[in-house]
């Protein structure tokens, strides 16, 4: 049964792919690597690296002597893995990762897929006591959730390095699903939720606007690094049949 599938650029069906068992390594670099994976380039070394399978993980290994190579999650919004030259087996454990080679001012990318992730049960299996408090208490329903998902938008879809929206590009994206939308009325939200979710307000000294910027960020960030808000809920911002709850 094999653990990883990598699929090398461009590839637009299953022939081209490569599939490591368990335990199996890819050597991949721009000489032949015979059962490895060829990326003609003349900015990558002839060896350049090695991919080990591992279970329901992967170990990369960066064998070239100047390039740090990096591992993005591209459903993570921004979550990556940095490997520097000469690391060897660095644990990788997205379930769909690219990796970025540096290539003499390209950026050459592959994909790394590991089908084999496992979950356990979240039950709690009859044990007695409390419950445990939830970290993060939000209501998907209402308004101030659709603004957070408006917010973490333009990274969820695509662009990990994206600036937050502009207030005015915020209105916009919440017209749709709230016609009576205003920009006070998400300043509002966004403050509630820099209280709701116990950020820590900007320095006393800051301008207004770069207080509110700075808000903006630190809600993205938290809100993608918990996966507060993934690319299912933007659902939130598409016309409705109903208002949005209050």
């Amino acid at each position: 049964m094999y653990s990883l599938i990598v699929v090398p650029p461009p590839c637009g069906g299953a022939d081209g792919q490569l599939r490591i068992a368990d335990g199996e390594r890819l050597a991949f670099g721009r000489a032949e690597a015979g059962e490895g994976l060829t990326i003609a380039h003349d900015g990558v070394p002839r060896v350049a690296g090695q991919i080990t399978a591992h279970q329901n993980f992967w170990l990369l290994s960066n064998l070239s002597e100047d390039q740090t190579y990096v591992v993005e999650n591209p459903e993570g919004a921004g979550e990556h893995v940095k490997v520097t030259p000469g690391r060897l087996e660095a644990p990788v454990p997205f379930e769909f990762s690219r990796v970025v080679l540096p290539a003499a001012g390209d950026l050459l990318t592959f994909d790394v897929w590991a089908p084999r992730h496992a979950f356990g049960s979240v039950a709690r299996d009859g044990l007695a006591g409390a419950l445990t408090a939830p970290a993060f208490t939000l209501d998907r329903t209402k308004r101030y959730f659709a603004v957070l998902a408006a917010l973490c938008a333009p990274r969820l879809r695509g662009e990990p390095h994206a600036p937050p929206p502009t207030v005015d590009e915020l209105v916009e994206s919440l017209r749709p699903a709230w016609p009576a939308v205003s920009r006070s009325a998400v300043y509002w939200n966004i403050d509630y939720l820099a209280l709701k979710l116990r950020l820590k307000p900007g320095p006393d000294t800051a301008e207004p606007g770069q207080r509110v910027n700075g808000r903006k960020e630190s809600l993205v960030s938290l809100a993608l690094r918990f996966d507060l808000v993934r690319e299912d809920d933007l659902a939130v911002l598409a016309p409705a049949r109903d208002a949005v709850a209050r």
